[in-house]
């Protein structure tokens, strides 16, 4: 957990639940106009000032979501707060405020708890949202972590799932299946070190695809550039759970189906490699492998021609009527493969449909 097998490490229990969050949180700062109180009462008290508010959380627990053999706890914190700013990123919003909430077992010294809200820190100071409290409390199997996001927003900027029209063009930012590539080699190293404690990890040239896991960031850039592009989705998703899964989603809360192109989806030239490298489908890590963060989106077929050469988006395919349901439109041919959800899923512990 620590370089130094030497550092002499502080028990929580020295400082008791109250003093520890008093500990990690005393050089968190507020920022935003709307944080009017922060950690230290019995609720934090923001004023949106006429505005949405837009709440998102979720839960990562060890053993499921992360583990601790090969992810950083600074990381860790960085990335915990980002998974939840990119869903407000993806309702069109501006990320605000979070709250951190911590279950921790007695292995964990007052230290360790230090790197990841450090990580939770450098994530604030980064999209510059406030930490205006949380929670604390004992656990019997690791660390749990669960972070609530709030973001504001005026009600006319907002987008949801349920937008998308059929001709609507499927759109998506970044390049995808790097973050699925990079977990890869982390697995395949920390096996290599389970086998082999004297064995050095090989992560020399995989630089890319390993940030894209252990530190993504959330596209909140995304809303400012599509303003300035004056271009409004008709509906947005965050791609966390593959890219078919959130196409189905898509379709299901707008009612319509989707044409995916194979020959679109945008990939890195790093993820592609190590895909053949590991004998993999590239296409299918983009489609199932998840936790890459980027945007997913629907516009108006109008607006192609505001689009179509920005290099920080992809046009990937269209949307259809509803009966005529999801597929992706193979490369080079027009054979139809249907799309479905294999995904990352938490209780099966694998992907779906498997």
């Amino acid at each position: 957990m620590f370089e130094d097998k030497s550092q002499e490490l502080t028990p929580i229990s020295k400082l008791g639940e109250f003093g520890l969050i008093k500990h990690l949180t005393e050089h968190f700062p507020l920022s935003n106009e709307s944080s009017e109180l922060g950690v230290g009462d019995d609720a934090a008290v923001i004023n949106p000032g006429g505005k949405k508010v837009v709440l998102t959380t979720d839960v990562l627990a060890e053993g499921v979501h992360f583990n601790l053999g090969y992810v950083p706890l600074k990381h860790l914190g960085y990335k915990a707060v980002v998974v939840n700013l990119s869903d407000v990123a993806a309702m069109n919003a501006t990320p605000t405020q979070i709250l951190v909430s911590l279950a921790v077992s007695n292995r964990f010294p007052v230290e360790a708890l230090e790197e990841i809200y450090s990580g939770i820190q450098a994530a604030c100071a980064r999209y510059k949202v406030d930490l205006i409290g949380g929670d604390t409390t004992s656990s019997n199997t690791g660390l749990v972590m669960s972070i609530t996001a709030i973001g504001i927003e005026d009600e006319e900027n907002l987008v949801k799932r349920s937008g998308a029209k059929p001709n609507d063009l499927l759109v998506v930012s970044g390049d995808l299946g790097g973050a699925y590539m990079g977990l890869q080699i982390l697995e395949r190293e920390h096996a290599v070190f389970l086998a082999n404690p004297n064995m050095q990890p090989e992560m020399e040239g995989y630089d890319y695809i390993l940030e894209r896991q252990l530190k993504p960031e959330a596209r909140t850039d995304v809303k400012t550039i599509l303003k300035e592009l004056d271009i409004k989705p008709t509906s947005m998703i965050d791609i966390s759970d593959g890219l078919a899964s959130e196409i189905l989603h898509l379709s299901d809360q707008s009612k319509v189906g989707f044409r995916l192109y194979e020959e679109k989806i945008p990939m890195d030239s790093l993820t592609i490699s190590t895909a053949d490298e590991m004998n993999l489908n590239p296409v299918v890590t983009a489609l199932s492998g998840g936790e890459d963060y980027e945007l997913l989106f629907t516009i108006a077929p109008a607006d192609f021609d505001k689009i179509k050469n920005h290099p920080d988006f992809t046009i990937i395919g269209h949307a259809v009527d509803k009966e005529d349901g999801n597929f992706m439109v193979a490369r080079g041919s027009n054979q139809l493969i249907p799309l479905t959800a294999q995904g990352w899923d938490a209780f099966l512990g694998n992907q779906q449909g498997e």
